[in-house]
Order: structure tokens, then C-alpha cells, then sequence
């Protein structure tokens, strides 16, 4: 699996991102990986080492996350969407795909309705469905393990790592496993703790309410592919895209494709290696690409 190489780029205001890129050819569209709720930029790892011999492929560190600048306030969806537009004026990405898992998704919708002209197609990766008061809740019950590392701090790395080996989520535990949470922590006083901050999470989930992905899908004008796990994290039920949400993006996106990825969950269906998955991002990317040609 190729290591990315990381640089610095300026987000919006005064904050400057990380950003990883996997050498790749220059095949058509670039794509721009956005990662979810509390992850950083090495969960693309797998799927960037896919992708990346023929295109570009770069993936951010969200502000707050990762190696990004963390600011005592300022996590919201509007706050990133402004991010990954200075990122792009950087890194001089043209009309790239950007893909999003989790809360990168609904991060990636949202640019693609403010920014139209900007992107050639988005990849929601488990994420940007309506769901629920009911299925919000079970969905937050499901991600708590992963909340409870955030302000923690581990006698060692080592500990860390066994704390995170336990959560069912991540089995079978895999080594891409180890280098995403070698780069997430940082050592401090008493040992080791994770470089984000739990703060900064609550913060971004306050926001998160006031948001209706819902009022988005029509609006999007950009072909859209939607990958979908059918596993829960903790419980059976605990799934970020119910049949329901699924059914309705693609009636109200207007140029909406799905792949339903059978048997992976919110975690493994970007940190494990699965061809299916890969097939119909490709497949995806070279419809984009021949639509760019016309």
C-alpha cells in the first residue's frame, strides 16, 4: 500500500489544512477525499492506493482533525465547504471528484450545490441521508466507542492501540488499522491521546442539527454515486443509510446511482479492500471522465 505524500495547503481564514496526496497518472477527473465525523486523512489509504495509478488523488485533513489546524471554534459544515474551496484554488484541481464518507459526505454535497461549476461529480461514501429522530439515535449509540477515545489519554501508544482493537467495529482488525491511528496520536503529558479534540466534535454535532440534507438533493446538478453498507456497527440496525434513506436520495438526486456493498459496515467500507466497491468507483470515474470529452 503506497504512503502519501503530505504538504500544507490554506483552508479559509486564517487556518491551514493538511493534505495528503497518492502519486498517481493524470488520468481525468482528479478526486478529493473528504473523511467523516472524527477521522483524518489516512482512512483513504486503501481506496486512494486503488485509484491512484491512473489519477490524482488527494485527500484533507478536515480542520480540527488530523494534522490541520485546530482553532477553538468554527466546525461546521459551512466552515469546511469554504476550507476545500481555498484547498482547491492551491492545489489547482480542475473540477476534480470529490468523495466524502460519513460527514464528508454531506460536507461534499453541500460544495457541490454552492460550488457547481466546480466539481464534476461527488461520491458519498455511507452518509448524507435524511434519517430518523430514531435512527439519529441509534446511529449515535453506534459511533460512541469511537467518541470516547477523543480526550483520553493512553499510558502509550501501544495502549491506545489495544483500546481501539477492542471495538467490534474494527474486526478484523487489519494493519491499516495501525498506520491511521499511528497518525492520529500525539504525545503529551502522561502518555498518548488523540489529536482530536472532543471539543471541537461536540461543536461540529450542535451544528450538524440544524442542517437538512433533504433540501440539497434536488439542487445538486452533477452525477452523484452513492456507496451504501448494509452491516450495523454495533447492533443490526445502527446503519448510517437505511433502505429508506437510499431510496429516497435517489429519487430526489437527479443523477443518482448507488452500489449497495453487502456485508461491510460504517468502517470497512473504506478501510477494507473490496473490488466491488472499487469496480463501480472506476466505472463511475470513467462515465465522468467520457462526459468531460463531450
Amino acid at each position: 500500500m503506497p504512503s502519501p505524500d503530505l504538504k500544507r495547503v490554506p483552508g479559509s481564514g486564517d487556518v491551514t489544512l493538511q493534505c495528503a496526496e497518492w502519486a498517481g497518472g493524470d488520468e481525468p477527473p482528479p478526486v478529493l477525499c473528504v473523511h467523516g465525523l472524527s477521522a483524518n486523512c489516512r482512512c483513504w489509504d486503501v481506496m486512494a492506493g486503488a485509484l491512484a495509478p491512473a489519477r490524482r488523488v488527494l485527500a484533507v485533513d478536515l480542520r480540527g482533525r488530523g494534522l490541520s489546524d485546530k482553532p477553538p471554534s468554527g466546525y461546521s459544515v459551512a466552515h469546511h465547504v469554504d476550507d476545500l474551496a481555498r484547498l482547491l484554488d492551491h492545489v489547482d484541481l480542475k473540477r476534480p471528484v470529490l468523495m466524502g464518507h460519513s460527514l464528508g459526505a454531506l460536507i461534499v454535497l453541500r460544495f457541490a450545490v454552492q460550488h457547481p461549476d466546480r466539481v464534476s461529480g461527488i461520491i458519498l461514501v455511507d452518509g448524507a441521508g435524511v434519517l430518523t429522530p430514531e435512527q439519529m439515535a441509534r446511529v449515535m449509540a453506534g459511533i460512541k466507542p469511537s467518541i470516547e477515545r477523543l480526550g483520553q489519554v493512553y499510558p502509550s501508544f501501544d495502549e491506545f492501540l489495544a483500546h481501539m482493537r477492542k471495538a467490534p467495529f474494527l474486526n478484523p482488525w487489519l494493519p491499516v488499522y495501525e498506520v491511521y491511528f499511528r497518525y492520529e496520536a500525539e504525545t503529551v503529558d502522561g502518555g498518548v491521546r488523540s489529536r482530536v479534540r472532543l471539543d471541537s466534535i461536540m461543536e461540529e454535532l450542535a451544528n450538524l442539527r440544524g442542517v437538512d440534507a433533504g433540501e440539497l438533493y434536488p439542487k445538486v446538478s452533477c452525477p452523484v454515486l452513492i456507496l451504501k453498507a448494509t452491516d450495523g456497527m454495533l447492533s443490526s440496525d445502527d446503519i448510517l443509510l437505511p433502505d429508506e434513506a437510499l431510496e429516497r436520495m435517489l429519487a430526489e438526486i437527479p443523477d443518482a446511482r448507488a452500489e449497495v456493498l453487502e456485508g461491510t459496515n460504517h468502517f470497512s467500507i473504506i478501510f477494507h479492500a473490496n473490488a466491488r466497491r472499487d469496480e463501480a468507483v472506476r466505472r463511475f470515474l470513467s462515465d465522468i471522465a467520457a462526459g468531460l470529452e463531450r
